[in-house]
Protein backbone atom coordinates (compact mmCIF):
# COMPACT_ATOMS: atom_id res chain seq x y z
CA UNK A 1 0.00 0.00 0.00
CA UNK A 2 1.36 3.67 -0.65
CA UNK A 3 0.62 6.63 1.17
CA UNK A 4 0.40 9.99 -0.64
CA UNK A 5 2.69 11.93 -0.51
CA UNK A 6 2.71 14.50 3.14
CA UNK A 7 4.01 17.80 0.81
CA UNK A 8 0.90 17.11 -2.03
CA UNK A 9 -1.53 16.80 0.77
CA UNK A 10 -0.53 19.67 2.62
CA UNK A 11 -1.05 21.94 -0.62
CA UNK A 12 -4.19 20.60 -0.91
CA UNK A 13 -4.85 21.43 2.66
CA UNK A 14 -3.58 25.25 1.73
CA UNK A 15 -5.54 25.37 -1.30
CA UNK A 16 -8.62 24.30 0.62
CA UNK A 17 -8.24 27.08 2.98
CA UNK A 18 -7.48 29.91 0.85
CA UNK A 19 -10.70 29.14 -0.97
CA UNK A 20 -12.56 29.12 2.21
CA UNK A 21 -11.05 32.14 3.03
CA UNK A 22 -11.92 33.73 -0.03
CA UNK A 23 -15.39 32.76 0.32
CA UNK A 24 -15.67 34.16 3.52
CA UNK A 25 -14.39 37.10 2.56
CA UNK A 26 -16.97 37.34 -0.23
CA UNK A 27 -19.83 36.78 1.99
CA UNK A 28 -18.34 39.47 4.83
CA UNK A 29 -18.18 42.46 1.35
CA UNK A 30 -21.72 41.46 0.40
CA UNK A 31 -23.06 41.57 3.86
CA UNK A 32 -21.23 44.79 4.27
CA UNK A 33 -22.15 46.25 0.78
CA UNK A 34 -25.63 45.74 1.92
CA UNK A 35 -25.47 47.47 4.98
CA UNK A 36 -23.86 50.66 3.34
CA UNK A 37 -26.70 50.61 1.00
CA UNK A 38 -29.34 50.45 3.48
CA UNK A 39 -27.65 53.17 5.69
CA UNK A 40 -27.65 55.36 2.69
CA UNK A 41 -30.88 54.86 1.56
CA UNK A 42 -32.44 55.64 4.74
CA UNK A 43 -30.22 58.93 4.95
CA UNK A 44 -31.95 59.47 1.62
CA UNK A 45 -35.39 58.75 2.86
CA UNK A 46 -34.68 61.14 5.74
CA UNK A 47 -33.00 63.96 3.95
CA UNK A 48 -35.68 63.62 1.18
CA UNK A 49 -38.59 63.90 4.24
CA UNK A 50 -36.68 66.81 5.58
CA UNK A 51 -36.18 68.33 2.66
CA UNK A 52 -39.60 68.02 1.84
CA UNK A 53 -41.43 69.11 5.23
CA UNK A 54 -39.42 72.08 5.32
CA UNK A 55 -40.21 72.69 1.59
CA UNK A 56 -43.94 73.18 2.59
CA UNK A 57 -42.97 74.93 5.66
CA UNK A 58 -41.30 77.40 3.34
CA UNK A 59 -44.05 77.03 0.63
CA UNK A 60 -46.26 79.18 3.28
CA UNK A 61 -43.99 82.42 2.27
CA UNK A 62 -46.18 82.87 -0.84
CA UNK A 63 -49.22 83.07 0.98
CA UNK A 64 -47.30 85.33 3.36
CA UNK A 65 -46.59 87.23 0.13
CA UNK A 66 -50.07 87.12 -1.10
CA UNK A 67 -51.38 88.12 1.83
CA UNK A 68 -49.23 91.26 2.42
CA UNK A 69 -49.80 92.58 -1.12
CA UNK A 70 -53.76 92.37 -1.21
CA UNK A 71 -53.81 94.38 2.24
CA UNK A 72 -51.05 96.91 0.57
CA UNK A 73 -53.85 97.31 -1.98
CA UNK A 74 -56.43 98.40 0.42
CA UNK A 75 -56.56 101.98 0.92
CA UNK A 76 -58.59 104.55 2.60
CA UNK A 77 -60.64 105.27 -0.42
CA UNK A 78 -60.52 101.45 -1.81
CA UNK A 79 -63.13 101.47 -4.41
CA UNK A 80 -62.32 99.35 -7.29
CA UNK A 81 -59.63 96.25 -8.02
CA UNK A 82 -58.25 96.32 -11.02
CA UNK A 83 -54.84 94.75 -13.26
CA UNK A 84 -53.18 97.80 -12.80
CA UNK A 85 -52.49 97.06 -8.54
CA UNK A 86 -49.72 95.48 -7.42
CA UNK A 87 -51.41 92.19 -6.58
CA UNK A 88 -51.78 91.66 -10.41
CA UNK A 89 -47.62 91.87 -11.15
CA UNK A 90 -46.43 88.00 -10.74
CA UNK A 91 -43.77 87.45 -8.75
CA UNK A 92 -40.41 86.34 -10.55
CA UNK A 93 -38.48 83.66 -8.86
CA UNK A 94 -36.64 85.36 -6.14
CA UNK A 95 -34.40 83.62 -3.21
CA UNK A 96 -36.35 83.38 -0.24
CA UNK A 97 -33.51 84.39 1.73
CA UNK A 98 -33.89 88.50 -0.38
CA UNK A 99 -37.21 88.79 1.73
CA UNK A 100 -35.19 88.13 5.21
CA UNK A 101 -32.94 90.62 3.88
CA UNK A 102 -35.13 93.59 4.12
CA UNK A 103 -35.11 93.81 7.70
CA UNK A 104 -31.19 94.41 7.41
CA UNK A 105 -30.58 91.45 9.89
CA UNK A 106 -29.77 89.04 7.93
CA UNK A 107 -27.46 88.56 4.12
CA UNK A 108 -29.28 88.15 0.85
CA UNK A 109 -26.85 85.52 -0.16
CA UNK A 110 -27.13 83.43 3.07
CA UNK A 111 -30.13 80.87 4.22
CA UNK A 112 -31.28 78.39 2.30
CA UNK A 113 -31.02 77.56 -1.66
CA UNK A 114 -34.57 78.02 -1.70
CA UNK A 115 -36.60 80.18 -4.96
CA UNK A 116 -40.30 81.58 -4.81
CA UNK A 117 -42.51 82.36 -7.79
CA UNK A 118 -46.01 83.51 -7.55
CA UNK A 119 -49.16 84.84 -8.74
CA UNK A 120 -52.62 86.11 -7.90
CA UNK A 121 -55.22 85.94 -9.87
CA UNK A 122 -58.91 87.23 -8.95
CA UNK A 123 -61.61 84.66 -8.76
CA UNK A 124 -64.23 87.09 -9.28
CA UNK A 125 -63.13 87.48 -12.70
CA UNK A 126 -64.98 84.28 -13.30
CA UNK A 127 -68.18 83.29 -13.20
CA UNK A 128 -68.84 81.33 -9.30
CA UNK A 129 -70.73 78.03 -10.45
CA UNK A 130 -72.40 78.34 -6.91
CA UNK A 131 -74.89 81.25 -8.69
CA UNK A 132 -76.78 77.91 -9.98
CA UNK A 133 -78.17 77.07 -6.81
CA UNK A 134 -78.08 80.32 -4.98
CA UNK A 135 -80.27 82.23 -7.56
CA UNK A 136 -83.42 81.53 -5.89
CA UNK A 137 -86.15 81.66 -7.87
CA UNK A 138 -83.89 83.27 -10.73
CA UNK A 139 -82.37 79.67 -11.07
CA UNK A 140 -83.49 79.17 -14.65
CA UNK A 141 -82.32 82.81 -15.82
CA UNK A 142 -78.69 81.51 -14.53
CA UNK A 143 -78.97 78.68 -16.23
CA UNK A 144 -79.57 80.38 -19.28
CA UNK A 145 -76.73 82.58 -18.46
CA UNK A 146 -74.14 79.81 -18.01
CA UNK A 147 -75.80 78.06 -21.45
CA UNK A 148 -74.38 81.44 -23.30
CA UNK A 149 -70.92 81.40 -21.35
CA UNK A 150 -71.01 77.27 -22.75
CA UNK A 151 -71.54 78.37 -26.22
CA UNK A 152 -69.34 81.52 -26.32
CA UNK A 153 -65.70 79.27 -25.15
CA UNK A 154 -66.83 76.12 -27.49
CA UNK A 155 -68.48 73.80 -24.91
CA UNK A 156 -71.52 71.80 -26.27
CA UNK A 157 -75.27 72.38 -24.61
CA UNK A 158 -75.37 68.86 -23.83
CA UNK A 159 -72.04 69.14 -21.18
CA UNK A 160 -73.70 72.41 -20.09
CA UNK A 161 -76.89 70.89 -19.25
CA UNK A 162 -75.06 68.07 -17.53
CA UNK A 163 -72.99 70.52 -15.34
CA UNK A 164 -76.32 72.65 -14.47
CA UNK A 165 -78.11 69.22 -13.33
CA UNK A 166 -75.87 67.75 -11.31
CA UNK A 167 -74.33 70.52 -9.29
CA UNK A 168 -77.80 71.23 -8.75
CA UNK A 169 -78.54 67.65 -7.50
CA UNK A 170 -74.96 67.69 -5.68
CA UNK A 171 -76.87 70.55 -3.52
CA UNK A 172 -79.91 69.07 -2.83
CA UNK A 173 -78.07 66.44 -1.48
CA UNK A 174 -75.83 68.36 0.63
CA UNK A 175 -78.75 70.13 1.98
CA UNK A 176 -81.02 67.43 2.70
CA UNK A 177 -77.89 65.38 4.55
CA UNK A 178 -77.85 68.53 6.68
CA UNK A 179 -81.48 68.73 7.35
CA UNK A 180 -82.01 65.07 8.29
CA UNK A 181 -78.96 63.68 9.76
CA UNK A 182 -78.46 60.13 9.06
CA UNK A 183 -80.55 59.43 6.66
CA UNK A 184 -79.54 57.45 3.98
CA UNK A 185 -79.45 59.04 0.70
CA UNK A 186 -81.40 57.72 -2.33
CA UNK A 187 -80.94 60.54 -4.50
CA UNK A 188 -77.69 58.52 -5.72
CA UNK A 189 -75.94 62.22 -6.25
CA UNK A 190 -72.48 63.09 -7.41
CA UNK A 191 -70.43 64.79 -4.14
CA UNK A 192 -70.42 68.78 -4.42
CA UNK A 193 -67.45 69.74 -6.28
CA UNK A 194 -64.70 72.34 -4.78
CA UNK A 195 -62.25 72.48 -7.76
CA UNK A 196 -63.26 73.24 -11.91
CA UNK A 197 -61.55 69.22 -12.82
CA UNK A 198 -63.80 67.74 -10.09
CA UNK A 199 -66.28 68.82 -12.99
CA UNK A 200 -65.27 65.30 -14.72
CA UNK A 201 -67.40 63.76 -11.91
CA UNK A 202 -70.56 64.51 -14.20
CA UNK A 203 -69.07 63.05 -16.92
CA UNK A 204 -67.11 65.75 -19.04
CA UNK A 205 -64.17 64.53 -20.67
CA UNK A 206 -60.74 66.53 -20.63
CA UNK A 207 -61.41 69.39 -23.39
CA UNK A 208 -64.58 70.30 -22.15
CA UNK A 209 -63.13 71.27 -18.44
CA UNK A 210 -60.14 72.91 -20.20
CA UNK A 211 -62.46 74.57 -21.92
CA UNK A 212 -64.38 76.14 -19.32
CA UNK A 213 -60.95 76.44 -16.80
CA UNK A 214 -60.18 80.00 -17.96
CA UNK A 215 -63.68 81.26 -17.15
CA UNK A 216 -65.55 79.17 -14.52
CA UNK A 217 -64.35 78.35 -10.26
CA UNK A 218 -66.25 77.36 -7.39
CA UNK A 219 -66.07 78.57 -4.03
CA UNK A 220 -67.87 79.85 -1.14
CA UNK A 221 -67.33 82.33 1.58
CA UNK A 222 -67.61 79.33 3.91
CA UNK A 223 -66.45 76.32 2.90
CA UNK A 224 -69.29 73.69 2.50
CA UNK A 225 -71.59 76.20 3.37
CA UNK A 226 -73.24 77.55 0.10
CA UNK A 227 -73.52 81.68 -0.33
CA UNK A 228 -76.83 83.39 0.37
CA UNK A 229 -76.13 85.66 -2.88
CA UNK A 230 -74.86 85.45 -6.49
CA UNK A 231 -71.40 86.32 -6.61
CA UNK A 232 -70.39 89.28 -8.52
CA UNK A 233 -68.32 89.94 -11.41
CA UNK A 234 -65.51 92.03 -11.87
CA UNK A 235 -65.56 94.14 -14.93
CA UNK A 236 -62.03 95.39 -14.30
CA UNK A 237 -60.63 91.96 -14.22
CA UNK A 238 -63.24 89.76 -16.47
CA UNK A 239 -62.59 88.37 -19.66
CA UNK A 240 -65.15 89.38 -22.54
CA UNK A 241 -67.03 86.00 -22.36
CA UNK A 242 -67.77 86.60 -18.85
CA UNK A 243 -68.87 89.57 -19.19
CA UNK A 244 -70.51 89.26 -22.01
CA UNK A 245 -73.31 86.87 -19.38
CA UNK A 246 -72.33 89.13 -16.55
CA UNK A 247 -74.97 92.13 -17.45
CA UNK A 248 -78.31 91.67 -19.27
CA UNK A 249 -78.84 92.53 -22.77
CA UNK A 250 -75.06 92.85 -23.09
CA UNK A 251 -73.17 91.57 -26.07
CA UNK A 252 -69.62 89.86 -27.15
CA UNK A 253 -69.17 93.38 -28.88
CA UNK A 254 -70.19 95.40 -25.82
CA UNK A 255 -67.89 92.96 -23.79
CA UNK A 256 -65.24 93.52 -25.99
CA UNK A 257 -65.46 97.21 -26.06
CA UNK A 258 -65.20 96.99 -21.82
CA UNK A 259 -61.92 95.49 -22.02
CA UNK A 260 -60.69 97.83 -23.93
CA UNK A 261 -61.87 100.97 -22.10
CA UNK A 262 -60.78 99.69 -19.33
CA UNK A 263 -56.69 99.31 -20.62
CA UNK A 264 -56.54 103.13 -20.48
CA UNK A 265 -58.62 103.45 -17.56
CA UNK A 266 -60.09 100.99 -14.90
CA UNK A 267 -63.21 101.61 -13.94
CA UNK A 268 -64.24 103.53 -10.51
CA UNK A 269 -67.91 102.44 -10.51
CA UNK A 270 -70.49 100.12 -12.10
CA UNK A 271 -72.03 102.81 -13.71
CA UNK A 272 -68.69 103.92 -15.69
CA UNK A 273 -68.15 100.07 -17.12
CA UNK A 274 -72.33 100.60 -18.30
CA UNK A 275 -71.46 104.04 -20.09
CA UNK A 276 -67.99 102.06 -21.64
CA UNK A 277 -70.26 99.93 -23.54
CA UNK A 278 -73.28 101.49 -24.08
CA UNK A 279 -75.06 99.32 -21.26
CA UNK A 280 -78.67 101.15 -20.23
CA UNK A 281 -78.68 100.68 -16.28
CA UNK A 282 -79.45 97.68 -14.75
CA UNK A 283 -83.39 97.04 -14.44
CA UNK A 284 -84.48 99.90 -16.16
CA UNK A 285 -86.52 97.51 -18.59
CA UNK A 286 -88.40 96.79 -15.90
CA UNK A 287 -88.55 92.92 -17.31
CA UNK A 288 -89.14 90.28 -15.16
CA UNK A 289 -87.36 87.52 -16.98
CA UNK A 290 -83.58 89.38 -17.65
CA UNK A 291 -81.45 87.86 -14.67
CA UNK A 292 -79.73 90.45 -12.02
CA UNK A 293 -76.47 92.17 -13.01
CA UNK A 294 -73.27 90.46 -12.21
CA UNK A 295 -71.27 93.50 -12.41
CA UNK A 296 -69.19 94.75 -9.92
CA UNK A 297 -65.41 96.57 -9.63
CA UNK A 298 -64.12 95.51 -6.40
CA UNK A 299 -63.12 91.85 -5.76
CA UNK A 300 -63.08 89.97 -2.12
CA UNK A 301 -61.91 86.65 -3.78
CA UNK A 302 -58.45 85.81 -5.14
CA UNK A 303 -55.98 82.94 -6.18
CA UNK A 304 -52.25 82.78 -4.63
CA UNK A 305 -50.40 80.84 -6.58
CA UNK A 306 -46.97 80.06 -5.41
CA UNK A 307 -43.81 77.53 -6.51
CA UNK A 308 -41.28 76.69 -4.70
CA UNK A 309 -37.76 75.08 -5.72
CA UNK A 310 -35.91 74.18 -2.79
CA UNK A 311 -32.88 71.49 -3.46
CA UNK A 312 -34.07 68.94 -5.57
CA UNK A 313 -37.40 69.72 -5.03
CA UNK A 314 -40.28 71.48 -6.89
CA UNK A 315 -43.71 72.67 -4.38
CA UNK A 316 -46.80 74.12 -6.14
CA UNK A 317 -49.37 75.29 -4.24
CA UNK A 318 -52.90 76.86 -5.43
CA UNK A 319 -54.98 79.22 -2.14
CA UNK A 320 -58.11 80.34 -2.17
CA UNK A 321 -58.27 83.07 -0.01
CA UNK A 322 -61.28 85.99 0.74
CA UNK A 323 -60.29 89.40 1.98
CA UNK A 324 -62.63 90.96 4.24
CA UNK A 325 -63.06 94.72 5.03
CA UNK A 326 -60.56 96.26 6.33
CA UNK A 327 -57.94 94.16 4.38
CA UNK A 328 -58.09 90.70 6.75
CA UNK A 329 -57.52 88.07 4.81
CA UNK A 330 -58.37 84.56 5.46
CA UNK A 331 -57.52 81.37 3.47
CA UNK A 332 -60.66 79.52 2.49
CA UNK A 333 -58.64 76.36 0.66
CA UNK A 334 -55.17 75.56 -0.07
CA UNK A 335 -54.31 72.95 -2.80
CA UNK A 336 -51.17 70.74 -3.83
CA UNK A 337 -50.86 70.72 -7.47
CA UNK A 338 -48.98 68.54 -9.67
CA UNK A 339 -45.67 68.99 -11.41
CA UNK A 340 -46.08 71.64 -14.39
CA UNK A 341 -49.34 72.77 -12.83
CA UNK A 342 -50.51 76.37 -12.57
Amino acid sequence: MTRPAPRAGRRRQRGAAILLALLIMTLVATLAAGMVWLQWRGIEVESAERARGEGEWLLTAALDWGDLILKSAVTRNHTEDDLTQPWATPLAETRLSSFLSADGSHSADGGPEAFLSGQITDAQSKYNLYNLVVAGGRARLEGTRFLQLCTSVGVGQDACTRIVSGFRNSFDAVGNAVTNPGQADTTDATLMPRDVDDLAWYGLDAKAIEQLRPYVTIFTATPGVPPASLTMVNANTASAQVLAVAFPGSSMAAAQQMVQRRQNKPFSSVADAQAAANLPRAGASGSETDPPSLLDVKSDYFEVYGMLRYERHVIRERSLVHRVNGGLVTVLRRVRLPPETQ
